[in-house]
């Protein structure tokens, strides 16, 4: 039974069976896909995962939620109308002379400090901390888990952003051509040969860092990287039969843009955009690195790198943060490379 016939609204032309064919015909890129994604969901809930708040709670006959809720204390017959420290042991009698609780796999969050540890921070692994803990106490597992969350939800934002500037800057520039893309690629030109790095840095310094303003600090150089393939497709594009009978027909400009050589770039897009996603990863790792990325006591694999470096004696935290970016870099170049593969019409099927 065909897919059609299985799902009538749902159908899978001739050329994309044959990428995503091609695309699983490469097993490293088409299982690095799958690991990538079962990681990145895993890492979604990481609050459920690894937390300092219980996931539930029942206390005199009720349910408690602390980790989608706060609760004060004296909702646990505490005598404090803050919200409940779980990690308290009088907080935490209170609640099993009445009931119990549900603790996480790790119940530490990203930016708590441990207690009652047996050497001085960092600590080395344990059955308590098993990577250790950082130079303020903190467990490395669990920044390691929200640390891929925060880089890759980075580069995810950061590509798509990228990618709707780059291509519709290289649209407009290639379709029009003329002046617009004499004037464009001057103006490319300059804003590409300036030190990139020194003038993030710059501005990083000068700004409060914050998640978004870094996003936006980023993006002034990371759209240029698809202006010129999406160029080259609009150059060529404008000149096709069939865009020139549009014309002719008077269909408007952004509709033969978007409708008609659009999808012709987008092949080119789709192909670049798990290597832009690697590098804007790679940029925001190399800010924290430097102490200018995201605030400080922010979840970074970049800050836990740095503090790798500067504690040589505990070599937990550098080896650690290492691993977890090079799998991530690795799975994403792997990917990269098997939808390169896919949209290759040189690139055939075999079973």
């Amino acid at each position: 039974m065909s897919d059609g016939a299985l799902n009538p609204g749902f159908h899978i032309t001739p050329i994309n069976r044959r990428r995503l064919e091609n695309f699983r015909a490469n097993r490293r890129g088409y299982w690095s896909l799958w690991l990538f994604v079962v990681i990145f969901l895993v890492t979604l809930f990481a609050e459920f995962i690894a937390n300092d708040k219980p996931l539930l709670v029942r206390y005199d006959g009720a349910f408690y939620m602390p980790v989608l809720v706060n609760y004060p204390e004296t909702t646990f017959g505490g005598d404090f109308e803050t919200e409940a420290e779980y990690s308290d042991p009088e907080v935490a009698e209170l609640i099993e002379e009445k009931g119990w609780i549900v603790w996480p796999l790790i119940p530490y969050s990203f930016d708590t400090v441990v207690l009652g540890l047996a050497t001085p921070s960092p600590s080395p692994p344990t059955a308590q901390n098993w990577l250790g803990t950082d130079d303020q106490g903190r467990d490395v597992v669990a920044r390691l888990i929200y640390g891929f969350r925060v880089s890759v939800l980075f580069g995810l934002i950061l590509t798509i952003f990228s990618s709707i500037v780059g291509v519709a800057a290289g649209a407009w520039q290639g379709y029009f051509g003329g002046l617009t893309d004499l004037f464009f690629q001057r103006f490319m030109e300059i804003w590409g040969g300036m030190p990139q790095l020194f003038i993030l840095i710059i501005l990083a310094s000068l700004f409060v860092p914050s998640f978004w303003l870094l996003l936006g600090i980023l993006l002034l150089f990371s759209w240029m990287a698809l202006v010129g393939v999406v160029r080259a497709e609009f150059l060529r594009g404008r000149n096709y039969t069939y865009v020139l009978a549009a014309r002719a027909l008077g269909v408007s400009n952004a509709k033969i843009m978007f409708k008609h050589i659009l999808p012709n770039a987008m092949v080119a897009t789709v192909t670049f955009m798990p290597f832009i996603l690697n590098g804007a990863i790679t940029s925001l790792t190399a800010l924290d690195f430097l102490g200018l990325g995201l605030p400080p006591g922010s979840a970074s694999l970049g800050e836990l790198l740095n503090q790798g470096k500067a504690n040589l004696q505990a070599p937990w935290l550098g080896i650690s943060s290492f691993m977890v970016i090079a799998v991530m870099l690795s799975l994403l170049i792997f990917i990269g490379e098997g939808v390169r593969d896919a949209f290759d019409p040189r690139k055939t099927f075999r079973n």
